[in-house]
């Protein structure tokens, strides 16, 4: 039994696409599932494209994804979670990999990640050496973070103090409880960071973090990379 959790802000241009994936992933796999849009403060159609294709939403006003996310998992009702973003499409591959790593004793983990659409060759260059920084530490990125409620209860669930970064903090707290896995199947998620935000906007962030350090990441001042008015839309 599977609770998904997919936490959203003004999603209406991806969510869709997201659940429509979702749905014949579970469907493949004849996995007893439920789904949960967490709304969080949405001024678009978020929430009403997710209740028309027959999933729970929940309205939150957190603003605040480490907040959003545990609203959703208190609402859960199953043994296992699936945090999943709301611009990241799965497939049937990954998720049986997923419930397969719980069903061998894994208490967590997450998965290798693909820019979905087309993306210029730098751009993949930077997915790809992300990838690789994220498996080798161990580290789930926040697309596709999977555990069991059990182990999600021991840590606290996420830790509220992280507006972004939200996920290493996670996956670090989770390997504590016992085997931690990183999948090597993927999804494929949003490109949106790197096509809407300029590199002088990403490197500046990278600056802010070598010279000041993590604690930026505990106040959503400077992380309009998360936070920000989408300037695409999406």
């Amino acid at each position: 039994m599977l609770s998904i959790i997919i936490p959203a802000h003004d999603e209406a241009a991806l969510i869709g696409a997201t659940l429509d994936a979702l749905a014949e992933a579970t469907r493949a796999l004849s996995v007893q599932h439920e789904v949960i849009v967490v709304d969080d403060a949405s001024s678009d159609a978020t929430g009403e494209i997710a209740a028309a294709r027959g999933v729970r939403v929940l309205r939150v006003e957190h603003r605040q994804i480490a907040a959003t996310r545990n609203a959703g998992a208190t609402a859960a009702c199953h043994a296992r979670l699936l945090f999943l973003d709301a611009d990241t499409l799965v497939d049937a591959t990954v998720l049986g990999a997923a419930m397969q790593a719980m069903d061998h004793g894994a208490i967590g983990g997450g998965c290798r990640v693909r820019l979905a659409g087309p993306a210029r060759w730098h751009e993949r260059a930077l997915a790809g050496i992300a990838a690789f920084g994220f498996r080798w530490t161990g580290i789930a990125p926040g697309c596709f973070l999977f555990c069991t409620r059990e182990a999600f209860e021991a840590v606290g669930g996420f830790d509220p103090r992280w507006y972004a970064g939200e996920d290493v903090a996670m996956s670090r707290a989770l390997a504590t409880q016992g085997r931690f896995v990183i999948l090597r199947e993927s999804v494929r998620t949003s490109d949106r960071k790197l096509r809407t935000f300029s590199p002088g906007e990403h490197l500046r962030l990278l600056g802010r973090l070598l010279f000041r350090g993590r604690g930026i990441l505990q106040t959503r001042e400077g992380l309009d990379l998360w936070y920000d008015k989408r300037r695409d839309g999406r």
